[in-house]
Formats: structure tokens, C-alpha cells, sequence
């Protein structure tokens, strides 16, 4: 029997559609969402990025605009900037497109917007209250794994959830959501040893590594829940994710393909952080 596909892409879209309706009541009482997306250099992987989250906010009515700055800006110019944003009460969300050139120090950026109007849920505070379990603007992509596995009523709790990476902006956060949930969590990374006694086990596997198909049916419990997040480019220019989706889907219960699986979520919940941010989180 084949796993159920989540498809992302779906989903993303029947969120923007409500948030679409949230967004037209919030603007009947004066507050219009606003997010200033912010990119420095001309990457055009970010680029990319940066056009489909604009696209996504003008769907569902939200303010988006983007301030291009040179790759010569520097860490002070891009601090004064956020700081103006900071005391723009027009201005709801503040994203600075990661990375960032050498020069910057993005932690130094991140620490610099406040966290109510950071709606990439990366400030230290934000952080801090998903940590603790109190009300926050959390990590989109973290979030976006959350709301899929509670999409399809996957029981989180009481499961043994095993996350494969254990990096800031994905693998650490969604453990630390998955155990709000009261799931068991276990962080495997590239220092783990045998790797296959943990995934084995895992009710549900989050795979955050970077490897191109790492990961295959060996590695999966029956009936495992196995969402993918890695987006890796093959020689021919197509996209596969950390997980071989082929091998992977025969023995799991529920999978999420690349593309169209993790990726659009997490535009998907920026939205919805901004428009949680515009109807005032207490968050100083």
C-alpha cells in the first residue's frame, strides 16, 4: 500500500483563501496587514523567494513591499533601516531575506526587529515563548510542518517523533513544537551514530539535513509519518528532497513530496503570522 500524499501546495492555498476572508474583516475596521520584505544583493535564488512571498500577499490582500538594497549596504545602514520599520506603526512585518551578504551579521539583524513585527519567528524572545509555551510568532516553516501532520488529524501526542537536522530555523524549532504537542522527541544530526536505530523508531520523521535522498524505506518504520523538507537541486535542474520519495512512500503512512510539500507552507504561515501581528500581539 502507497502513503497518503500531503500536498502542501493544496493546503497553502485553502489557508490563503481563509486568510483571504480574515484579512477583508480586519480591513473593514481600519487595519490593513502590512509586510516589508527587505533584500540585500541580487541572488536570485532570493529573488525568487522574495517575488512568491509578495505574490502570496497581494492573494490575500495583504500590504507586501520589497526594499532592494546593493550588496554594498552596510550592517549600519541595514540597522537604521529596520530601526525606521520599528516605528512605522503602518508597518506590521518585517522580513529580512536570509542570507545575507558576509559583511552582515544576521543575528545582529534578527535581534534588531522587534519581536512583535517579526514574522519570520526568529528574534531570541520569540523564541524564548515557543520555548516556554506561551503565545508567540513562530518559525513559518516549523509551523508549516505542524499544521500539516494536524491537517490530516495525525495524532501528535504520545508519538515518537524523530527530527533529523538541528538547525535554528528548522530542526531545533520544530522539535521544540512537536514537544508542545507532547510528542517524544529525538534530534539526530550529522554527529549522530546509527542513524537507522532512531529512525526506525520514529512514529513521525522530520527530515531537515540537506542530503539529496538520504534517506529510504530502510530507514523508516512501518506506517512512519515522513515529512521532507529538504529541497536539493539535481544536476538536471530538478528539485528532490532530503528523503527518496519513491522508496520512502511504500512503507510510510503519510509523506510530503518536493516540490509541493513543505515549501509553500512556509509562505503560507509568513501570512498568517503577519496578520497576527496586525491585530497587535502583546509582544514588546
Amino acid at each position: 500500500m502507497s502513503a497518503t500524499v500531503i500536498n502542501g501546495k493544496d493546503l497553502a492555498q485553502e489557508l490563503r483563501n481563509n486568510m483571504k476572508e480574515e484579512v477583508s474583516e480586519l480591513k473593514e475596521k481600519g487595519i490593513i496587514p502590512h509586510l516589508t520584505v527587505i533584500l540585500v544583493g541580487d541572488n536570485p535564488a532570493s529573488k525568487s523567494y522574495v517575488n512568491g512571498k509578495k505574490k502570496a500577499s497581494e492573494e490575500t490582500g495583504i500590504v507586501s513591499d520589497i526594499i532592494e538594497l546593493p550588496v554594498s549596504t552596510t550592517e549600519e545602514e541595514l540597522l537604521n533601516l529596520i530601526k525606521e520599520l520599528n516605528q512605522d506603526v503602518s508597518v506590521h512585518g518585517i522580513l529580512v531575506q536570509l542570507p545575507l551578504p558576509e559583511h552582515i551579521k544576521e543575528e545582529h539583524i534578527i535581534e534588531t526587529i522587534i519581536p512583535s513585527k517579526d514574522v519570520d519567528g526568529f528574534h531570541p524572545i520569540n523564541i524564548g515563548r515557543m520555548m516556554t509555551g506561551n503565545d508567540s510568532l513562530l518559525p513559518c516553516t516549523p509551523y508549516g510542518i505542524v499544521t500539516m501532520l494536524k491537517s490530516r488529524n495525525i495524532t501528535i501526542q504520545g508519538k515518537h517523533a524523530v527530527v533529523i537536522g538541528r538547525s535554528n530555523i528548522v530542526g531545533k524549532p520544530v522539535g521544540q513544537l512537536l514537544l508542545n504537542e507532547n510528542a517524544t522527541v529525538t534530534y539526530c544530526h550529522s554527529k549522530t551514530r546509527n542513524l537507522k536505530e532512531h529512525t526506525t523508531r520514529a512514529d513521525i520523521l522530520i527530515v531537515a539535513i540537506g542530503i539529496p535522498n538520504v534517506i529510504n524505506r530502510d530507514h523508516l518504520k512501518q506506517d512512519a509519518v515522513v515529512i521532507d523538507v529538504g529541497i536539493n537541486r539535481t544536476d538536471n535542474g530538478s528539485l528532490t528532497g532530503d528523503v527518496d520519495f519513491e522508496s520512502a512512500k511504500s512503507k510510510a503512512s503519510y509523506i510530503t513530496p518536493v516540490p509541493r510539500g513543505v515549501g509553500p507552507m512556509t509562505i503560507a504561515m509568513l501570512l498568517k503570522n503577519t496578520i497576527k501581528a496586525a491585530k497587535g500581539l502583546s509582544i514588546n
